[in-house]
């Protein structure tokens, strides 16, 4: 391999090695955009108001309804068949601890829905975490290969 070849094969591992590092660094941008948009997600997730969820509020809002309906047949067999106060209240009560229990269900079912995204965000980010550890081993082997390219040339250089 003459001087030209020998400096070709140097400036061709050199520019490799270049345009590796280029590619890693790009995907290595890539990869902190998701870990960034996974901890957004998180972040928005976990912290939401079990409560307020659109399912939540539907549950709740039958369920008030329900107790509405309750309460108006309890006052109406009241009126109408002569049921005392008692039994009215006792009525009103058992339809509070329905509420109670729909509120108690939804804290319940939100502390697991946290639970999943917790499992999920960990998951994700360990999987974007081993992806930035590959492209730091690609990194490192891409500019051994440049410089073992550039010796390799270099010992071939007649002088």
């Amino acid at each position: 391999m003459g001087l030209i070849g020998s400096a070709i094969g140097a400036v061709g591992s050199i520019f490799g090695g270049i345009s590796a590092s280029k590619a890693m660094k790009k995907a290595k941008q890539n990869v902190q955009q998701q870990i960034q948009k996974n901890q957004d997600w998180y972040d928005r997730r976990y912290n939401e108001d079990a409560t307020q969820r659109a399912d939540a509020q539907r549950i709740l809002t039958m369920t008030e309804e329900s107790i509405k309906n309750r309460n108006r047949q309890a006052a109406g067999t009241q009126a109408v068949m002569g049921g005392t106060e008692e039994s009215t209240a006792a009525a009103k009560a058992a339809n509070n601890q329905a509420l109670a229990d729909a509120t108690a269900q939804i804290a319940v079912n939100g502390e697991q829905r946290k639970d999943q995204i917790e499992q999920q965000y960990l998951q994700r980010d360990a999987d974007l975490q081993n992806q930035l550890q590959q492209l730091e081993i690609g990194k490192a082997n891409a500019i051994s290969g440049a410089v073992q390219g550039v010796t390799q040339a270099a010992s071939n250089m007649p002088f």
